[in-house]
């Protein structure tokens, strides 16, 4: 276990020895709702307004703020980030979020891409539980990463 010292405490893995390399990640979060809710995602008609768009900035700053939020996660520069989401009508209805983040380091941003996920997730959660108490947020994963000594792997 790389986050943990021979006696037994969490420490930060050293990674000033590692390659920077071009890295990737892409990760998901499904958030499971009713085809009501869907319907008024894709034509903006929520109470709260344009809850898409908020989600989406609200996935980027999250993705941004991951080495605060996750103990021992590395500080990245992140180069890109990119927040979509595929609605599914009929019922029940989700809407899966789609986040990939890019970088150029040492260490990867698998959880960067997770924290993105799950922030515009909880985002949109906010933005329709006032006509959907019961949405549910589910499946956050990692889809896909590329770069680094492990190399690339997809779902």
């Amino acid at each position: 276990m790389t986050h943990v010292r021979t006696d037994g405490t969490a420490h930060m893995v050293d990674i000033s020895a590692k390659t920077v390399t071009d890295r990737t990640a892409r990760a998901q979060a499904i958030l499971q709702t009713t085809e009501q809710v869907t319907a008024l995602l894709a034509e903006g008609g929520l109470p709260k307004g344009d809850a898409l768009a908020v989600a989406r900035v609200a996935g980027i700053m999250a993705t941004k703020k991951t080495s605060e939020l996750i103990p021992l996660c590395h500080p990245l520069p992140v180069t890109k980030v990119s927040v979509d989401f595929e609605l599914e009508t009929g019922e029940p209805g989700q809407v899966r979020i789609l986040v990939e983040v890019k970088t150029s380091g040492k260490t990867g941003v698998e959880m960067e891409a997770l924290t993105g996920a799950a922030g515009a997730g909880l985002t949109l959660y906010d933005m329709i539980k006032a006509v959907d108490k019961h949405a549910v947020l589910t499946d956050i994963k990692v889809l896909a990463k590329s770069g680094g000594k492990s190399g690339d792997w997809e779902v």
